[in-house]
């Protein structure tokens, strides 16, 4: 994608997104319709509905020959990331938005041939963006944020770690994860992907361990960390899959060979 091209689809993303945080906003203590997905914790509101409705009509309306991955059923049936690419999670952390009213994000990605150009996460009730375009530099507003360390030290690393996956799944196990959590500095639990890829972008973790993320959790983030010099995988150490569930590792470079082969692929079930 060439630089014009990506300049004004980032100006009228960006447009958007900070158009649906106000409407989130406005509406944020209005009485909340709440139903269920896959299980009694796997929550969707009324207003991630209305969010990503909101997307998908604009998109399609001035971009008819882009694709739309979204969560919540407006989006279309894709076997493949050829063309360009939206990749929306209306409210990432639904479960924050619910119970906390803060700590969840908007997250919107635009990809052209499997290649993340533009990666949005807007923390709607701190009102903060994080944004990148591919090859510019990744920004919290308007604040360049620094490349990662690379002499990183393992042990001065702090961590986002999704525990409910960590606990329930069979990838990994338990005893070397819990080794890990004691040889690095520390662990936080945000409870939204999308705004822990935004912390690794900006240094506050050094990385962010999931074992079952979607597309829309992740897309925009991976934009993000790469435009810092961080790296996603999976937790095999090889490119996610971006059209289905996969497990997910976003981290300072500096540490990921070791959190893989010492804790992971040695530890595997």
């Amino acid at each position: 994608m060439d630089k014009e091209k990506r300049d004004k689809l980032f100006d009228q993303a960006k447009d958007w997104v900070l158009e649906a945080g106000k409407n989130i906003r406005e509406k944020i203590n209005d009485p909340l319709q709440i139903d269920t997905k896959s299980n009694p914790n796997d929550l969707v509101t009324a207003m991630d509905k209305e969010t990503e409705e909101f997307f998908a009509n604009h998109i399609k309306q001035k971009y008819p020959g882009h694709s739309i991955l979204s969560e919540e059923g407006f989006g279309d049936e894709l076997d493949s990331l050829g063309g360009i690419v939206w990749i929306i999670d209306p409210i990432d952390g639904t479960m924050n938005f619910v119970h906390q009213k803060r700590n969840f994000a908007i997250s919107v990605a635009i990809y052209e041939e499997g290649v993340g150009e533009i990666g949005l996460i807007y923390d709607v009730m701190a009102d903060n963006m994080y944004q990148a375009k591919r090859g510019e530099g990744a920004y919290k507003n308007d604040v360049l944020l620094s490349q990662m360390d690379r002499n990183k030290q393992f042990e001065e690393a702090v961590f986002g770690l999704n525990h409910f996956w960590l606990c329930e799944n069979r990838l990994v196990e338990e005893k070397r994860m819990q080794q890990f959590v004691k040889d690095i500095r520390g662990t936080r639990t945000y409870g939204s992907a999308a705004l822990e890829f935004a912390f690794v972008a900006e240094g506050v973790m050094d990385g962010y361990l999931s074992m079952n993320l979607a597309p829309w959790d992740v897309a925009a983030g991976i934009v993000l960390v790469n435009e810092t010099g961080g790296v996603t995988t999976n937790i095999d150490g090889t490119e996610l899959n971006m059209l289905d569930k996969d497990s997910v590792l976003t981290c300072n470079p500096a540490i990921q060979d070791r959190l893989l082969n010492s804790y992971i692929k040695h530890g595997r079930k």
